[in-house]
């Protein structure tokens, strides 16, 4: 009985497995340029300039110097950027 279970869940994954290798084939000779289903679409980031981590512009913050806009993880470096200023 035991053997039976194990030999079933066995196909269940290799069956799975296949499917979604198949779905992947499909998806790719489709060649959407919009990725899987529910994936987010990808958001250019902008590094900040005082610590260098990447944030993405709508939560970031900014000043525009000198006709240039910076963006910022936090406000210590806002103000540190500012100080050097």
């Amino acid at each position: 009985m035991i053997r039976f279970l194990l030999l079933a869940v066995l196909f269940i994954l290799v069956a799975r497995a296949f499917w979604k290798l198949v779905d992947s084939i499909i998806e790719g000779s489709r060649g959407s340029a919009g990725g899987r289903r529910g994936q987010v679409p990808a958001v250019k980031l902008v590094r900040d300039p005082v610590c260098g981590t990447y944030v993405p512009p709508r939560a970031a913050l900014s000043v525009n110097a000198a006709g240039t806009t910076h963006y910022f993880c936090s406000e210590r470096c806002l103000h540190e950027y500012q100080g050097r200023q």
